[in-house]
């Protein structure tokens, strides 16, 4: 599943209390994701590390009741079993976690209940886990935990989910743009056992603070090589260089009707992410009359300008300029490009 339909389906069994195992490469977001659905849900959040927990922490702590042996719930067990309101307990990197730390979850994913503790009828089980091919610790899931979650379910990274969260999260316009004009390189995970990263949206996060240090150019090329490796921060650079040789955005902005227009895919795909980045309700009619005549020879491009646009800035909407855009060919083009 897109991260947009993962957040439809989690949204759901969150709320029909069904055990979901998302599973994917590492740094593609499945922690932000789950964070994400739970309070879209309204839910309480219970985080647990399996990878580095006890199977105690699942079955609780053997102790001594009025003379009779027992089983103590404690910790993130506690919490579970006296939640009073809609409850997510994310298991995460589940995979990495050892035989008997899975096999303590088997009663609790199933029967709901543990050493005579019945956990509370608020409380859904998310689980994630990186794949064994990633060379993530990944050892495997037991077959019988596999089996007591409703679905397992792989997360694919697409990069207009990444867009909509990075114009949400003040990334730098140059960047959606870049990773807009290069998609694949949203998502190049290769395991290796060498001390280099690849570039994932969790990299591609860490290389938009880097950018906005505002490096020197040899220090600038060598961090970012080290957050998304060395052919993606090229590439990245490469793309910056252009940038730089646009259309001042503030030219556009003043002269709407005579700014020059790029011709290049990746000019277009700069300018559309600059102009969003920009875009206000007080300048979106200058906007808007550049995006009409882009519309003539690049319809794609002017469209996504203005989807992002309204992303950025929602109240752009209750503009006269956006209400003429909206009507006709063009606003079947903002509604429905997939670009």
């Amino acid at each position: 599943m897109t991260i947009q339909e993962m957040i439809v389906f989690l949204g759901a069994a969150i709320a029909a209390r069904l055990p979901v195992l998302i599973t994917g490469a590492p740094g593609i977001g499945k922690s932000d994701l789950v964070d994400q659905s739970a309070r879209a849900a309204g839910a309480d959040m219970i985080l647990s590390h399996p990878a580095v927990s006890d199977p105690t922490d699942a079955k609780g702590l053997p102790w001594v009741v009025n003379g009779a042996a027992t089983f103590l719930p404690f910790g993130e067990l506690h919490r579970a079993i006296h939640a009073t309101q809609r409850t997510v307990w994310f298991l995460d990197d589940l995979g990495q976690a050892t035989p008997a730390v899975q096999a303590s979850f088997m009663q609790l994913l199933l029967a709901r209940r543990v050493n005579g503790h019945a956990l509370s009828e608020h409380v859904t089980f998310i689980a994630a886990t990186n794949r064994r091919t990633d060379r993530a610790g990944v050892s495997g899931i037991l077959e019988p935990v596999k089996s007591r979650f409703a679905a397992i379910v792989e997360l694919v990274p697409d990069v207009d989910s990444w867009c909509s969260w990075a114009l949400d999260n003040d990334v730098p316009p140059e960047l959606i743009a870049f990773l807009r004009f290069k998609p694949d390189l949203l998502c190049a995970f290769t395991a290796s056992n060498d001390l280099v990263n690849s570039p994932v949206p969790r990299t591609w996060s860490h290389a938009a603070k880097i950018l906005n240090l505002g490096l020197p150019a040899g220090v600038q090329h060598a961090a970012l090589a080290g957050a998304v490796g060395d052919a993606a921060a090229t590439e990245l650079l490469a793309f910056l260089r252009l940038y730089a040789q646009l259309p001042s955005i503030d030219q556009i902005l003043l002269t709407p009707t005579t700014a020059p227009i790029p011709t290049a895919p990746a000019s277009l795909y700069a300018v559309a992410s600059a102009l969003a980045y920009r875009a206000n309700k007080g300048n979106f009619d200058r906007i808007a009359q550049y995006c009409q005549r882009l519309m003539s020879a690049h319809g794609e491009f002017a469209a996504l300008c203005v989807r992002d646009c309204v992303r950025r800035q929602p109240d752009v909407t209750q503009t006269t300029a956006y209400v003429r855009l909206a009507v006709g060919d063009f606003g079947q083009l903002i509604s429905g490009g997939n670009r």
